[in-house]
């Protein structure tokens, strides 16, 4: 799973939020397929979904969107 942002300030944010839950994350480019405002992006496992939306909406960072990877790139999910 992957969530894209607007901004690199919330996307640096989210990392320290994400990694202080324990969830098990990494920083990546943001693929060519999603179109952000900023090149970061986040990796994190698909079993840590409900865990990294509980921080998303409890911490109300801004984020471009979740998706996830299918065949033909990626697909936004609802938060």
């Amino acid at each position: 799973m992957l969530i894209a942002f607007d901004s690199t300030q919330q996307a640096l944010r989210a990392e320290m939020l994400l990694e202080y839950a324990d969830i098990e994350i990494d920083i990546c480019p943001t693929p060519k397929e999603i179109t952000a405002g900023c090149a970061l992006s986040i990796h994190f496992p698909e079993d840590d979904l409900v865990m990294v939306k509980n921080v998303i909406v409890q911490e109300q960072v801004e984020i471009r969107g979740i998706f996830k990877p299918i065949q033909a790139g990626y697909k936004q999910i609802e938060i």
